[in-house]
């Protein structure tokens, strides 16, 4: 594998400043509860609150705000991402079986009661991303879904929240909002899981909290990954990774080919794009420092490239794109076929665009409808059961020196042994 266009070299950047700074802001939350939320509001969004909670007046105002073309578009993808969970819902199955006589053994999938869905803010106002954690939420079943996204945030992000299904909004952002879910204030209650992707700081306290609560995942940068073979369109592919590195400045986006020509071709498409693109500062930055263009000499070296890169994003251009994409293993969301732009799924088509990032790929996928539920099995006995199993529990006992053990599985076969 060689390099058309490299990465830059990346600094290991110094956490502990960050840890502190985060793991203070915890702590004043838990203790201080609302008090703290509205000072540290005050503080970093410039805004003084009356109330945290958005009130049933301003969802009204913020969904007379919308024109009719974009609540029609918002109601047709809440549509899309609400069909799509419901799909896979349907596929998780609960189990009864009796593998032996009188031994009865199963699993349930019980949804958690309260979710944290984390709504940002940041640079754009992404409607979008109020749906991809609420909808999955409220499809699997829980009892109350918790919204919570910075102080004046676009009206439209309000709107796609309520009508997304979230039974109470607030407006507290950064990791104070993070903390609000975790331990709960006097105005906002503690939720089982918090899930929904934010910045660096979101990202931190995410960590820091886990344990008290469930999360989705640490979701960083935006990523993008294109496999193409020499049948690949550098105008298309140029597009596409330059849609995702406006994002951020810290977006990755990355072409791995098998051709030269293609790998060149987009080197200059991007070049030329950027020149007419509204969002290029933001684009170039990340371009010119995460970019990628990687030249492998065959599908083969591509393929194991590409999986030891674990993308959030993975688009294969390819001539046959099906048979390539059954061959990769490590992905957030693959997207077969050159028709199948990132952005669909970023929007609207009807998977989630909540996915991992910085190769955790390998070993989860994004935010689902089964993230809100809990595979939990359970067991019951029949006399016939007991005399097949319990004997073979007392002998494991006896080996682990375990007499309680023992006496607990011996009892059920002779009622004096306590």
């Amino acid at each position: 594998m060689r390099h058309i266009k490299a990465p830059q070299p990346q600094n290991a950047q110094d956490q502990s400043d960050l840890t502190t700074t985060i793991a203070n802001i915890l702590n004043d939350v838990r203790s201080g509860g609302d008090a703290a939320l509205r000072s540290f509001t005050e503080q970093f969004d410039k805004v003084r609150l009356e109330a945290l909670e958005v009130s049933p007046q301003q969802i009204s105002e913020a969904i007379e705000s919308l024109d009719e073309a974009l609540e029609r578009d918002m109601r047709y993808g809440i549509e899309r991402i609400t069909d799509f969970a419901r799909r896979q819902r349907e596929t998780l199955k609960e189990l009864e079986c009796e593998p032996r006589p009188g031994l009865h053994l199963g699993h349930r999938h019980i949804p958690v009661y309260r979710a944290g869905c984390y709504v940002p803010g940041g640079r754009y106002p992404l409607l979008s991303a109020a749906q991809m954690s609420i909808i999955p939420a409220k499809v699997a079943g829980v009892e109350e879904v918790i919204a919570c996204t910075p102080p004046n945030t676009h009206p439209a992000v309000l709107a796609a929240a309520h009508l997304a299904g979230a039974d109470r909004i607030f407006q507290v952002g950064g990791a104070q909002a993070v903390a609000a879910m975790a331990f709960g204030t006097e105005s906002i209650p503690a939720v089982d899981m918090i899930v929904g992707p934010g910045n660096k700081f979101v990202t931190e306290a995410k960590r820091q909290v886990f344990g008290t609560v469930g999360l989705d995942q640490l979701a960083g940068p935006s990523e993008i990954y294109t496999l193409a073979d020499d049948s690949g369109d550098p105008r298309w592919i140029a597009a596409d990774l330059l849609g995702q590195a406006e994002h951020d400045t810290a977006s990755r986006p990355g072409l791995v080919t098998t051709s030269r020509d293609v790998g060149e071709a987009t080197l200059e498409e991007i070049e030329r794009q950027l020149s007419s693109l509204s969002t290029a500062e933001v684009a170039r930055a990340a371009w010119e420092k995460q970019g990628e263009i990687a030249l492998c000499d065959d599908l083969e070296e591509a393929i194991a490239y590409m999986d030891r890169i674990a993308p959030e994003h993975l688009q294969v251009h390819t001539r046959d794109p099906h048979g390539v994409g059954r061959r990769l293993r490590n992905y957030g969301s693959l997207f077969i076929g050159r028709e199948a732009s990132v952005v669909y799924s970023d929007k609207i088509c009807g998977t989630n665009h909540i996915l991992p990032t910085g190769t955790n790929a390998r070993y989860t996928g994004g935010l689902w409808v089964g993230t809100f539920l809990k595979t939990c099995t359970h067991q019951w006995m029949e006399p016939a059961g007991v005399e097949e199993i319990a004997p073979y529990a007392v002998r494991q006992s006896e080996r682990e020196g375990m007499e309680g053990h023992r006496r607990a599985a011996a009892l059920r076969l002779d009622d004096s042994v306590v």
